[in-house]
């Protein structure tokens, strides 16, 4: 048989003393007490708070305060001031407009969001109006291979070949430069040659054509004597050297457009051909060629002042040609804002960019002293030497040619650089610019 009771049945009430009359009742919403013990009395069950403790006491009972119904003006000992128990009303008159702990109130902006309307520069710490914010605990851009980084603000593409997404340093952009090198190589080479070594040994042969006959003769009275026809052969010298400037400048600017075009459209994904190339740099060419004179002739009064103003201006002025090709507006103007926006930043590039070209005018003034030192100061006057000097000076041409690339693809990363830093752009979008 089942030692269970039977169904149906219940527990017989727990004996014990009779309740006293003059106890308070126990509070309605309290839990059932607990069974009886072996001594008679009523033991409440862990944690209740229902059961009387004065039951079977004579005499007077203490008020005890109940935690659930505390007496008008009297603090809770259950509930210390200031503090909401879970689940009930939040302190106040009313609950409206009350939100949960941790939650920020409304309209309020997390740390770093710019105001709204705000069209400032955007960067990581600062994104663009209406872009996420990264969530305190969010990870920094951490390096996510060559020239690279992840986990940047929403509009930049940390992995863009062309753009250099804002503060990544100076290594992301030379690794970009030399990327759209490897690239681009087959097509910018032969638009090099063309454009900018070519017009260099026309105008290195015509230097040694045009160049000054004869040496300094000594008066008697120890003045120096100039050749006869010094002054003409002077002027002569530096008129066919300006023209040649002037018309092989126009050449260059073909070059860089077409460059320019090249180096972009091939960071997009976007078919290149050496022919569509220079389409695109006749096309553009004459406005180019019109800005470069004005900037070359900045840099001139510059330098006639000191050589320090005239070295100022040139690097202040070094992105004309990407702003011209890609912004079409005051180019002179945006090129010296960029400059003074991001002092340091711009100054760095440019700083290299110039150094490389440096480095090729010294192997070239080089390649010229040994020639003049080989083949004497006057070697156009025999065939022998005159073959030599050219040959040097085709040598010397050739000498700068990385230079120019160096330059080409530099400015332009450069250039996409500090748009990132005005707003969200990529490579797509600048090629769309160029038309």
């Amino acid at each position: 048989m089942s030692d269970l009771p039977p169904s149906g049945s219940t527990e017989p009430a727990a004996s014990g003393p009779p309740a006293d009359p003059t106890a308070p009742p126990p509070p309605a919403a309290g839990p059932a007490p607990g069974q009886s013990g072996t001594t008679g009395g009523v033991t409440p069950a862990a944690g209740a708070s229902g059961a009387d403790p004065w039951a079977g006491h004579t005499g007077p009972v203490p008020i005890v305060p109940e935690y659930d119904n505390p007496q008008p003006g009297a603090p809770n000992p259950a509930t210390p001031p200031g503090w909401t128990a879970p689940g009930d009303a939040p302190p106040g008159p009313t609950s409206q407009g009350w939100s949960a702990p941790g939650t920020p109130p409304q309209g309020w902006d997390a740390p770093g969001t710019p105001p709204q309307g705000w069209n400032g520069p955007a960067y990581p710490g600062h994104p663009m109006p209406g872009a996420a914010y990264p969530m305190p605990g969010a990870g920094y851009p951490v390096p996510a291979g060559p020239g690279a980084y992840a986990g940047w603000f929403p509009g930049i593409d940390p992995q863009d070949p062309l753009v250099n997404p804002p503060h990544a340093g100076i290594g992301p952009w030379f690794a970009r430069c030399t990327a759209a090198l490897r690239r681009g190589w087959r097509q910018l080479l032969p638009i090099v040659l063309l454009t900018q070594v070519v017009p260099g040994v026309v105008i290195g042969v015509l230097t040694l054509v045009f160049s000054p006959e004869g040496e300094l003769a000594t008066a008697p009275d120890g003045a120096p004597v100039l050749p006869d026809g010094f002054w003409g052969q002077m002027f002569a010298f530096y008129g066919v050297l300006l023209s040649a400037g002037l018309i092989f400048g126009l050449l260059q600017a073909v070059g860089w457009a077409a460059g320019t075009w090249v180096v972009t459209r091939q960071a997009a994904g976007e078919p290149t051909g050496l022919g569509a190339a220079f389409r695109y740099g006749l096309r553009r060419a004459l406005g180019l060629w019109g800005w470069t004179l004005l900037v070359s002739l900045l840099v001139m009064l510059g330098a006639c002042f000191c050589l320090l103003p005239g070295l100022y201006a040139a690097f202040a002025l070094a992105l004309f040609g990407p702003v011209y090709l890609f912004e079409r507006r005051e180019p002179v103007g945006r090129a010296w804002r960029m400059f003074h926006s991001r002092f340091g930043m711009v100054l760095g590039r440019v700083a290299l960019v110039m150094a490389v070209l440096f480095a090729a005018t010294v192997l070239d003034a080089v390649v010229g002293g040994i020639s003049g030192a080989v083949f004497g100061v006057e070697p156009m006057k025999a065939v022998g030497t005159a073959i030599g000097a050219v040959a040097f000076a085709v040598f010397g041409a050739l000498l700068a040619a990385p230079a120019y690339l160096a330059q080409q693809v530099g400015l332009v990363v450069t250039y996409a650089e500090q748009r990132a830093q005005e707003g969200p752009v990529n490579a797509a979008r600048l090629a769309a610019e160029l038309g």
